[in-house]
């Protein structure tokens, strides 16, 4: 048992630990479908859908599914905890599916600080305001996990940002995001079967959608 698993107590399992773990944050619930804040979500749907499987219920406050990318055990999930408290679903992700060390994680999530359509691939760092971030940094204890940043972008001048990421954006905007959905998924998948150093390389240097 690896000392990330050790300081998470996560109890002896039987079966094979999942290899990745990806996270796509979110709100539960209708009213939050298609909002900025539920971009992360909308990739990890995407990917279940790729792979013809479905989100379920699980005890780990998520719906979850497991499916084979590239020969690995990827699991993907979309905690049913309000944003805010994502990391209470991490944490139990991480035990019931034994993941062994944090940057197994990926946490899929909007980012204000990037213009709208853009991702950027990054592993660790700091939680750039970001309140998922934060409570999952609580409950692991650690920022080493992986993260895929989709830009949002800047609401007006007018508009306060926690008001814009909740609302669903116009048709434009929209059109940027879906495609921005797509290609987090197509990153997800490169970085399964390339790794992050060069899912990073290829991720980062994409243009703007």
């Amino acid at each position: 048992m690896s000392s990330f698993s050790r300081r998470l107590g996560q109890p002896g399992r039987k079966g094979t630990p999942a290899d990745l773990l990806v996270v796509g944050l979110g709100n539960p619930g209708e009213q939050f479908d298609g909002t900025r804040h539920n971009v992360g979500a909308a990739v990890v749907e995407t990917l279940a859908s790729r792979a013809d499987a479905r989100l379920k219920k699980t005890k780990a406050r998520s719906l979850a599914a497991g499916v084979l990318m590239d020969g690995k055990r990827v699991v993907l999930a979309f905690p049913q905890t309000f944003m805010n408290n994502s990391g209470e679903a991490v944490r139990l992700l991480i035990r019931s599916y034994g993941v062994q060390e944090a940057n197994h994680i990926v946490i899929v999530h909007d980012e204000l600080d990037l213009d709208a359509g853009r991702l950027r691939l990054k592993e660790g760092g700091g939680l750039a305001g970001h309140n998922g971030l934060r409570s999952i940094t609580q409950h692991i204890g650690t920022t080493e996990y992986i993260r895929l940043r989709i830009g949002v972008g800047r609401p007006p001048v007018s508009q306060e940002g926690s008001d814009y990421v909740l609302r669903r954006p116009g048709k434009q905007d929209r059109e940027i995001l879906d495609a921005a959905v797509q290609s987090a998924a197509d990153a997800i998948e490169l970085l399964v079967e390339v790794g992050v150093d060069a899912a990073m390389a290829s991720v980062n240097q994409r243009p703007k959608q």
